[in-house]
C-alpha cells in the first residue's frame, strides 16, 4: 500500500503527516487537513473565528470590570470553547496514519495547549499552590498560534524564515560581538560613577541605544562617552533594516520560484532538486541552486562542461 506520508493533496500541495488510504478516516484528514475542499474550508473558517473570539475571552476575562460582570458568560464561553477545540484535537488524532508525529509536531503541541489550561485547573484546584492559575489561563492564549496552520501568508512567512536562518545568526553574532565590544568600552570610559556599574550594565545600555529604544536609565556624561553614544546610534540605525531585507528577499525569491502566494506556480518553475541541500524547485534556466549555490543536475553549464 502506498506510504502517504508527505503526500500530495488534491492541490498537489504535500501534507506532512501521514493520513490514511479510505475509510471515515480518510473523509476526516480530508476535512481537517486539507482545505481545498469546501467541507474543509468551512472547517478552517469555523476554526479561525473560534480561535479569535476564544482568545478575546482570555482578553476581556482579564479587565477585573469585565470579569466581575460577565464572569459567567466568560466561563460558559470558556468551557464551549475548550469542548470544541478537544473535539478538533481528537479528530486530528483519530485520523492520522502516525498520530504520535501530529502530537509531538508544533501545531499538536499547539492544539494540546490549547485545552490543557482549562483542564488543569479542573482537575487541581489546589494548584495555586504551585502556580498561579492566572498563569495557566493566560497559556490560552496560545491558542492564536493556531492560526498559523490556516491562513497560507504566516506558512509563507515561517517558510522564508526557515530558509533566511543561517543569514540572520550571522547577523545577530555580529550585532552581539558589537554590543559586547561597545559596552565594555563604555564601562571603561563612563564606570560606576555614571551608572555604568559593570559590564553586563553596560551592555544592557548598548542594546538598548543600538535598537534606539533609549530609556535613559543610563546616560553617558563624558565627551568621549557621547560619541561613542553617537556611533552606537548611527550604528543601529544602519542595522535595523538588515534583518527585514534578509526575510523580505527570500519571500521574494520563493514567490519568484516556487509560487506560494495564492497557491500560484509560474509556468517557468520546474521541480529540480539541489543535489546540496534539497531545495526542490527551481527556474528551468536555473544552473545553481538559489539557497546554496551548488551546481544543479541537468544545468546548460553542466551539460556544457560535460560536452
Amino acid at each position: 500500500m502506498q506510504d502517504r506520508t508527505n503526500a500530495p493533496t488534491a492541490s498537489g500541495k504535500s501534507v506532512p503527516w501521514g493520513g490514511p488510504e479510505e475509510g471515515w478516516r480518510h473523509a476526516v484528514y480530508r476535512i481537517a487537513f486539507e482545505s481545498e475542499t469546501p467541507a474543509g474550508r468551512l472547517f478552517d473558517k469555523v476554526l479561525v473565528f473560534a480561535i479569535l473570539t476564544s482568545v478575546a475571552v482570555v482578553i476581556a476575562d482579564s479587565v477585573p470590570a469585565l470579569n466581575r460582570r460577565w464572569w459567567v458568560a466568560f466561563d460558559i464561553a470558556e468551557w464551549a470553547f475548550t469542548a470544541l477545540f478537544t473535539v478538533e484535537y481528537l479528530l486530528r488524532l483519530s485520523c492520522q496514519k502516525r498520530p504520535s508525529r501530529y502530537a509531538l509536531s508544533f501545531f499538536g503541541i499547539v492544539d494540546l495547549l490549547a485545552v490543557l489550561p482549562t483542564y488543569l485547573a479542573m482537575l487541581f484546584p489546589a494548584i495555586h499552590v504551585l502556580i498561579d492559575v492566572r498563569i495557566l489561563r493566560l497559556l490560552r492564549i496560545f491558542r492564536i498560534f493556531k492560526l498559523t496552520a490556516y491562513i497560507s501568508e504566516y506558512q509563507t512567512l515561517a517558510i522564508a524564515l526557515a530558509a533566511s536562518w543561517r543569514k540572520i545568526m550571522v547577523f545577530l553574532s555580529a550585532v552581539a560581538l558589537i554590543v559586547i565590544v561597545m559596552g565594555s568600552l563604555m564601562y571603561v570610559v563612563e564606570g560606576p560613577a555614571h551608572g555604568f556599574t559593570s559590564i553586563p550594565t553596560s551592555i544592557y545600555w548598548a542594546i538598548t541605544t543600538m535598537t534606539t529604544v533609549g530609556y535613559g536609565d543610563i546616560t553617558p556624561q563624558s565627551p568621549l562617552g557621547r560619541f561613542v553614544t553617537a556611533l552606537m546610534m548611527l550604528v543601529g540605525w544602519g542595522t535595523l533594516a538588515v534583518p527585514t531585507g534578509i526575510v523580505t528577499s527570500e519571500i521574494a525569491l520563493r514567490h519568484r520560484v516556487g509560487g506560494l502566494f495564492g497557491g500560484q506556480e509560474p509556468a517557468a518553475a520546474e521541480t529540480r532538486p539541489c543535489p546540496e541541500c534539497g531545495e526542490p524547485r527551481h527556474i528551468a534556466s536555473a544552473a545553481y541552486c538559489h539557497r546554496c549555490g551548488a551546481r544543479l543536475a541537468g544545468s546548460a553549464v553542466q551539460a556544457g562542461s560535460s560536452e
